[in-house]
C-alpha cells in the first residue's frame, strides 16, 4: 500500500505534557497572586480611567538568559521608581514569527544551534518567567504556536497576537480562551480593521481543536476574552501613530462598539525599522497626550542592554553580550532616560 501521510515528516519527538511541566516547575502562591493582581491592573489601565501609562518594554527576543536576567534586574528597579505614573511590563518573547526563515525563538531552538530541542525550550521559558515574577516584573509575550500557552500562559500577565497572525482564525480562537489582557496588532499592510475584527472575534465563545493539560487532543470550549485591544505598529504604507491615524483608529473602534483604547508599538513600521527612532515615537505620543488625547494608553519599545542587533546564525561564543539577534533595539541608557522622561511628562495627568 502506498504511503499517503507523513511523507515529509522526518521525525516525531514526544514532549512532556503541560501537566507534567507545570508539576516539574510549579508556580508559587506568591507568583500566582502577583500575576492575578497585575492582570487586573493592566485591564484597568487599558479599559478604565486609570491614568497610568502601560509600557511594554524589553528585548525583541530572549536568547541569552544571563543577559535577560541582567536587563530584568535593571528594569525592575526602574519600574519601582516610576510606578506611580508608568506601569512597566517586560517583554519576555520566546517565539518569533519569521517572514521566510530564521531563528524561531528560545522555545523552538533554545541552544541556538538548529537542534530544535523544544522540550528544553519549554522548560527554559517557564523557569525564566518564574524568575521575572520573583523580581516583581510583570511579563509580556507574543503567543505564536497555539499549543505553547498550555505550558506557560499561567505565568504571563499580558500577551500579543502579531501582525502576521492577527487575521488567523486559529489565533483568534486561541485568544478567546486566554486568561490575560491581549493586544492584537494591525495587519502588516497597516489595516486596523484586521485588529478590530480580531478583537470582536476573540470576545466570542469558540470551540476548536487543541490539547488539554494531559496532552490529549481535545475540543477546547471558550467563553471569549473580553480584555483584547488594538496595537498600532505601522504597516507597508508607513507609520500609523500620527494624530490623524489615532483619530481614525478611534473612529473605527467607536463604529465597532469598542472602547477607544490604543497601544502604540514604537518599533517595526512605526520607526521605519530603525530602532533609534523609537524615542521619537514616544515623544510624539506624549505631545498628543499633552494636547488632550485620552485614547493612547500605552506603548511598546524594543530595548536591550546594548543597541542594535547582530547577525545570526553565528557561533554562540562569538555573540556579543546584551545585543539582540532578532530586531534591533535601543540600549539600556537610552531606555532608562526615556522612561524617566516619560514619567516626568505624564505629571500633568496626575496633577
Amino acid at each position: 500500500m502506498q504511503k499517503t501521510s507523513d511523507i515529509n515528516v522526518v521525525e516525531t519527538r514526544a514532549l512532556p505534557s503541560p501537566a507534567a511541566l507545570l508539576s516539574e516547575l510549579p508556580k508559587t502562591e506568591a507568583q500566582s497572586d502577583f500575576v492575578t493582581r497585575v492582570r487586573r491592573e493592566i485591564q484597568r489601565v487599558i479599559f478604565t480611567d486609570d491614568r497610568r501609562f502601560l509600557l511594554i518594554v524589553g528585548p525583541c527576543s530572549i536568547h541569552d538568559l544571563e543577559a535577560g536576567r541582567d536587563y530584568a534586574r535593571r528594569l525592575a528597579a526602574l519600574s519601582r521608581e516610576v510606578a506611580d505614573r508608568v506601569m512597566i511590563v517586560m517583554r519576555v518573547y520566546f517565539e518569533k514569527p519569521r517572514t521566510t526563515v530564521g531563528w524561531k525563538g528560545l522555545v523552538m531552538d533554545p541552544h541556538l544551534d538548529g537542534s530544535h530541542d523544544i522540550a528544553t525550550g519549554l522548560r527554559t521559558a517557564r523557569a525564566f518567567l518564574r524568575e521575572m515574577l520573583d523580581l516583581g516584573l510583570p511579563t509580556a509575550t507574543e503567543l505564536l504556536d497555539p499549543i505553547t500557552p498550555q505550558y506557560i500562559a499561567d505565568l504571563i500577565c499580558w500577551s500579543a497576537i502579531g501582525a502576521r497572525t492577527a487575521e488567523s482564525q486559529t489565533h483568534r480562537q486561541m485568544a478567546s480562551g486566554l486568561s490575560m489582557p491581549l493586544g492584537f496588532k494591525n495587519g502588516t499592510d497597516g489595516s486596523v480593521t484586521t485588529a478590530i475584527n480580531a478583537i470582536k472575534a476573540a470576545a466570542q465563545p469558540h470551540t476548536f481543536l487543541g490539547i488539554n493539560l494531559d496532552g490529549s487532543a481535545s475540543a477546547i470550549v471558550t467563553r471569549g476574552n473580553p480584555d483584547c485591544h488594538v496595537v498600532l505598529r505601522g504597516g507597508s504604507a508607513g507609520p500609523n501613530y500620527s494624530p490623524a491615524h489615532i483619530a481614525q483608529t478611534e473612529q473605527l473602534l467607536a463604529k465597532a462598539g469598542l472602547i477607544k483604547s490604543i497601544l502604540v508599538d514604537c518599533s517595526h513600521d512605526n520607526s521605519a525599522k530603525q530602532a533609534d527612532r523609537q524615542p521619537d515615537v514616544i515623544r510624539e505620543l506624549l505631545a498628543q497626550i499633552a494636547a488632550g488625547n485620552t485614547s493612547i494608553m500605552g506603548a511598546m519599545i524594543e530595548s536591550n542592554l546594548a543597541a542594535g542587533n547582530q547577525p545570526f546564525p553565528q557561533p554562540r561564543e562569538k555573540l556579543r553580550y546584551g545585543v539582540s539577534i532578532t530586531d534591533a533595539c535601543i540600549d539600556w541608557t537610552t531606555t532608562e532616560t526615556l522612561v524617566r522622561e516619560l514619567h516626568a511628562a505624564l505629571a500633568p495627568r496626575f496633577a
